[in-house]
């Protein structure tokens, strides 16, 4: 993952994920397609989430018409590492401007940028336009001060007003009930950084992984 500065400071932090390690949890999940374990809970149409590896706090919407969640995602990139199918993405914080600030830092001035294995592709077929092909990943999140993990298809939404879409994968993998007359029911909160904290975080380790080099 990297943060971009848009003035030309780039920010690099590399984030080892074993392709081996997501594949793993990729079979698990799809053993235990069906009725979770878990503790049914009820949320609002509209919650936080937070992502679990930056600490970047996003409004996401629970959609009971999709199947498989979304992430906001731009310059959308697959290439190879090794034998592995990665892609890399990026998710410009002022595009939506979630994260809470101090006001020292712009939201238009900061941009992280992912990589991950690639899970699958999925073919979207829209109305009145060319059919498009997205890259599906999988990315740890919080939501109601809970960790889960789920498939995200990668995808422009910065045009909507929710950078993140949760789909019935999500909620029938975790029993999540949704209650689409009211938003924000989450009785617990997820950890999240102030954008001036998780610049400065991301930075004070890209500064010493340098040092050290």
């Amino acid at each position: 993952m990297r943060f971009i500065n848009a003035v030309g400071v780039s920010l690099m932090l590399a984030m080892a994920i074993t392709a081996s390690a997501l594949a793993n949890n990729h079979d698990a999940n799809d053993k235990g397609k069906g009725k979770s374990d878990r503790v049914p809970e009820t949320l609002g149409y509209v919650e936080w989430v937070v992502m679990q590896d930056t600490g970047l706090r996003l409004k996401s919407r629970l959609d009971t018409g999709a199947k498989t969640s979304s992430l906001h995602a731009v310059n959308v990139e697959p290439f190879k590492k090794g034998e592995e199918e990665w892609v890399s993405f990026q998710i410009p914080l002022g595009d939506h401007e979630d994260q809470p600030t101090e006001g020292t830092v712009d939201h238009e001035d900061v941009i992280l940028e992912f990589e991950r294995p690639i899970t699958r592709t999925v073919l979207i077929k829209r109305k009145g336009a060319p059919s498009q092909r997205r890259y599906v990943v999988m990315m740890e999140f919080c939501i109601a001060g809970t960790r889960h993990e789920t498939q995200f298809s990668l995808a422009d939404r910065g045009k909507f007003s929710y950078p993140v879409l949760l789909g019935r994968r999500f909620m029938r993998d975790d029993n999540i009930l949704i209650d689409s007359a009211d938003s924000f029911l989450a009785e617990r909160e997820c950890e999240h950084m102030t954008l001036e904290e998780l610049v400065e975080e991301h930075q004070d380790q890209v500064v010493e992984e340098e040092e050290a080099s």
